[in-house]
């Protein structure tokens, strides 16, 4: 923790410096482990966040925001999540969907593992890959429109916006298709590229992810995005910035009890 934040505590808790850091070591030594509820119909987010040397998976309940476990890792393992996910359906957390921003061990853990579990894709990230791979002023009208087709996608409240908006959406691609799919000849490589990487790719994002958009219409209780735990490593990584130096291991600590303490409150 850096000098001016002891500083700080020190004057508003009038305890010593020197008694605030031996404080912050005896609870950093050691964690609480997450506590799990067993629930039904849960609808849970789930979702990852890198820090330095490992990453976070978080697999937290959109009811309450309650953070059901944690899982320290390398990266978003496959066989991991897998792992995590049943052992939460055997320890009494029924789950009715998942809303995940579509990473594909996240994907092929729920299919091989819950699979009777509702995969709900998170539209903000469509939405934001998509605006990034569009740019924010293309030039050609496939671009043009496709973007002001992904800008309305939070706009979707019914079963009819879906309908005209998925339909506007074939119709795209249908009147765009050569243009999507054009190749150049590359000499440097001797192969054939695709010429509009970027749009192409954005189609792809939303065609591969259309059967999985639009679950939270039918039940209003599957969150269509991950912004609730997005704000939560947001807030996280704010604290965690404070403490400055800290080892992997009071890392890893620190973030367990700032769980802890985020489900006490709930």
């Amino acid at each position: 923790m850096e000098r001016q934040t002891y500083e700080t505590l020190s004057r508003d808790s009038k305890l010593s410096i020197s008694t605030i850091q031996r404080t912050f070591g005896h609870f950093l030594a050691q964690a609480p482990k997450v506590k799990i509820i067993k629930r039904s119909a849960v609808n849970l987010r789930l979702d990852a966040t890198y820090f330095n040397r490992f990453c976070v998976v978080v697999y937290q309940d959109d009811f309450d925001g309650h953070t059901q476990l944690l899982r320290f890792s390398d990266k978003e393992d496959y066989l991991e999540i897998r792992e995590d996910l049943e052992n939460l359906i055997h320890l009494g957390v029924q789950l009715e969907s998942i809303t995940t921003d579509g990473h594909k061990s996240i994907l092929k853990a729920m299919k091989l593992g819950v699979p009777n579990v509702t995969t709900q894709r998170c539209l903000v990230h469509i939405q934001r890959m998509c605006l990034i791979w569009l740019t924010r002023r293309p030039k050609h009208p496939a671009a043009i429109e496709l973007r002001k087709m992904v800008l309305d996608l939070l706009r979707i409240n019914t079963h009819n916006d879906r309908i005209y908006w998925t339909d506007s959406f074939r119709k795209w691609y249908e009147h765009y298709q050569e243009y999507i799919n054009e190749k150049v000849f590359q000499e440097e490589t001797g192969r054939y590229w695709y010429k509009h990487r970027l749009l192409r790719r954005s189609y792809y994002l939303i065609n591969k992810a259309l059967p999985n958009m639009f679950h939270y219409l039918n039940n209003p209780n599957i969150p269509k995005t991950t912004n609730g735990i997005e704000g939560y490593f947001s807030h996280l990584k704010n604290h965690l910035d404070l403490h400055r130096g800290l080892t992997i291991k009071n890392r890893i600590n620190f973030i367990k009890w700032y769980v802890h303490f985020s489900n006490e409150k709930r």
